[in-house]
């Protein structure tokens, strides 16, 4: 019998879970799952038999040990400045790490220990990062093996709301962490076009959303993720003139986003006084010109343009940001407060499914005609359990956890899915639940 830790059971771990238990019968495997809520490590096990749910905090040093120790693998789907901690842990005791998280600076200088002790450390095993990886370079590759130029690739996720579950006036909601939907785009977007290099300062990111329709699912904008360029080496496309990525939402999103950005709403760097005490409409007139005798509502339009769309008003009177209603949250930054607001407006009802949505765009030369390749994809969640953030975050790293057990894989390093040995097979297996990506090829001019 061989092993498996998995070291945390949050929201994303439900589909993970039910795959690697499912396999564990035909293959003789024992789970342990670990989080600091023994009650709820046990509610996900759900009383399998090839399984056991174990109380973990990493500060105990020598539970951590034990627990690695004890397990031919651990999957950590813990916090991701964790990893490193975990990481170190199974290098020392040589005990291979899979996980969905990016891999950060403070991983990637793990590398050469991780070969030296004979391991592998896989990272980016979930959607963005993950899917996208495994999907671009199925088609990347394609394009470079028939001897063709690859000049230009877009590539864009979103996590959203399922269409029938839209049902407020910005058709979003929270389906993932909300602190890193408020914190989006902070700092400077980078990505190449055409040869040249573009920057977008945070307070101008909004502005320059642009559209698309994907697949059956109509119209969506996209706006810039932080940095594209270094997807240049991870795709080994080191010349390429256009790459770009971003991040998807329903058309308006942008627009009305924008007006937070610009009044200073999405800080996170200080705190408010007496913000406890304060109502959301004393907040936002925190932000606007001192003119008692004038209603916030005329102050934001003249102050930002945006709001004097009655669209865009329609959405920040719809979220409540011009109540006379208490905070309640003591010593809290701006991005704080926003964000307490936006998870009373934009939380998931019980009946809610939410949808992710994935597409790339590739443009490339053959035998000198310009030609592009769209690959989009898009799955709806089947409930609030089984999310489609859960399953696709889920699903790639428990096929690759299955594949390393069964000996498929043999790596040692920090590795990435960008290898034909490693997506092939991902992708194949993803197919068959239903994950597949739509291509469709056109003839540019």
């Amino acid at each position: 019998m061989k092993n498996i830790l998995i070291l945390g059971a949050g929201l994303s771990t439900n589909i993970l879970i039910d795959y690697l238990l499912k396999n564990s019968v035909e293959y003789n495997w024992h789970v342990t799952i670990a989080d600091i809520n023994e009650d709820l490590a046990k509610q996900k096990l759900n009383g399998h038999s090839n399984g056991k749910a174990l109380a973990f905090n990493i500060e105990d040093d020598e539970l951590t040990v034990k627990a690695i120790a004890d397990n031919d693998i651990v999957i950590s789907m813990l916090p991701a400045f964790m990893h490193k901690k975990i990481a170190l842990k199974c290098i020392d005791m040589r005990k291979p790490m899979l996980t969905a998280s990016y891999a950060s600076d403070d991983i990637k200088e793990l590398n050469d220990k991780a070969k030296k002790a004979g391991i592998p450390l896989y990272m980016e095993l979930g959607l963005d990062p993950g899917i996208d990886h495994m999907s671009a370079m199925n088609v990347i590759n394609k394009i470079k093996d028939d001897g063709n130029e690859l000049t230009s690739f877009y590539s864009f996720t979103g996590g959203l709301v399922a269409p029938d579950s839209d049902n407020n006036p910005w058709n979003y909601k929270f389906t993932w962490n909300p602190r890193n939907v408020v914190m989006a785009g902070n700092g400077v977007s980078q990505f190449i076009k055409n040869g040249r290099y573009k920057y977008i300062p945070y307070h101008r990111l909004f502005d320059r959303a642009f559209n698309r329709k994907i697949l059956g699912y109509g119209d969506f904008e996209v706006y810039a993720n932080r940095d594209s360029l270094k997807y240049r080496s991870i795709y080994d496309l080191k010349d390429i003139p256009s790459m770009f990525r971003g991040t998807i939402r329903r058309p308006g999103f942008s627009k009305a986003w924008n007006v937070f950005v610009r009044l200073g709403m999405t800080e996170d760097n200080y705190t408010l006084e007496s913000s406890e005490n304060m109502t959301y409409r004393q907040f936002l007139n925190s932000f606007l010109r001192y003119e008692p005798n004038v209603p916030a509502e005329i102050k934001l339009q003249e102050y930002c343009s945006n709001a004097a769309d009655p669209v865009v008003m329609e959405k920040l009177k719809w979220l409540g940001i011009f109540d006379e209603r208490k905070i309640g949250l003591k010593n809290a930054t701006p991005a704080q407060i926003l964000q307490q607001l936006l998870e009373e407006r934009w939380s998931m009802d019980p009946q809610d499914k939410d949808m992710i949505v994935m597409q790339h765009e590739f443009k490339y030369l053959t035998d000198g005609v310009e030609k592009m390749i769209v690959s989009a994809m898009a799955v709806i969640g089947k409930n609030q359990t089984e999310t489609a953030m859960a399953i696709t975050v889920g699903l790639p790293l428990a096929i690759a956890t299955k594949l390393l057990m069964l000996g498929k894989f043999n790596h040692t390093g920090v590795i990435l899915p960008t290898e034909k040995q490693m997506y092939e097979p991902i992708l194949d297996e993803l197919s068959t639940f239903g994950i597949t990506f739509e291509e469709n090829e056109y003839l540019i001019g």
